[in-house]
């Protein structure tokens, strides 16, 4: 389950343990702090964009080779790119010296950020056992030829599968980092699977922004959404060559966050050849098979 629902209403799983983690956090700092104490409630909200602010550089940081050439994508969290451990060593730096000039607030701060954190770790911990855990499904799609493909027929090598829609604005801006990716990793296999619209609508969407996509297959009732998990788009997946989910990201993918996800999988050596090759392969949607 990688996303949860409530009617119209989407929120990514981590986004949401993250939200519970400071809700906790506020709960118990405040409830020590009715035994005698500071309210530790607005310094735990600036503690929390810290961490999240050093999370962000931290990311930058590492993959900074991928927004160099365009630093406006480094204010653009859309695409998820957060390192953990810069944001909580950040955070715990904070609660220090915060409370270091503020001798009641010590208690409530500690009791706060201590069970905040205790509670996303292990939930974090737990979510990413249950989601590595889960298999490719079972299910029939259709190619461009509208011919029915299963799903496990590109079982044996690695897959990344995508989960888009034209309508959907993230899909869209994501898309040629996608179609560059496949381009220069053929080691991989990339499934495009649109969710739910006409094979001549994507056929003519493809056609007219010039892209050029490989294994582009129709769920016309959004099943596999329903089955990995995730009712928001764009999805995308990541599963080993048996077939098991190493990785998934809600939402838009960036340069850095897919080469951040693509770090799950070997790169291959230059004389090996490419795993794809020994697969079915679909026609792309844009062209004639």
């Amino acid at each position: 389950m990688l996303t949860f629902t409530l009617g119209t209403f989407a929120i990514a799983l981590n986004h949401l343990l993250l939200i519970s983690a400071l809700a906790l956090a506020t709960l118990v700092g405040w409830r020590v702090a009715k035994r005698g104490g500071e309210n530790p409630e607005s310094v735990l909200f600036v503690l929390f964009l810290l961490g999240l602010l050093a999370a962000r550089i931290g990311f930058v940081g590492a993959y900074w080779n991928h927004y160099q050439d365009d630093l406006w994508q480094i204010v653009d969290l859309r695409d998820g790119g957060f390192l953990a451990w810069p944001g909580i060593v950040a955070l715990v730096i904070g609660a220090l010296l915060w409370s270091r000039h503020r001798p009641a607030l010590r208690r409530p701060l500690g009791f706060g950020v201590g069970s905040g954190l205790l509670f996303w770790l292990v939930a974090t911990m737990s979510l990413t056992i249950y989601e590595q855990g889960t298999r490719l499904p079972e299910i029939n799609l259709r190619n461009a030829n509208g011919e029915t493909v299963k799903l496990t027929d590109y079982q044996g090598g690695p897959l990344v599968i995508n989960l888009w829609a034209t309508w959907c604005p993230p899909c869209r801006r994501e898309m040629p980092v996608l179609e560059e990716a496949q381009q220069q990793r053929p080691d991989l296999t990339f499934l495009f699977v649109n969710q739910a619209e006409s094979m001549q609508s994507v056929s003519t969407y493809l056609a007219t922004q010039g892209l050029s996509l490989d294994n582009v297959l129709f769920d016309g009732s959004g099943r596999l959404g329903q089955a990995v998990g995730s009712m928001a788009l764009p999805t995308t997946l990541f599963y080993s060559a048996d077939g098991r989910l190493l990785d998934s990201h809600l939402g838009e993918l960036s340069e850095a966050s897919l080469a951040r996800a693509l770090e799950n999988f070997e790169t291959p050596d230059s004389t090996s050849a490419p795993h794809s090759a020994t697969r079915k392969p679909s026609c792309p949607a844009s062209a004639t098979c």
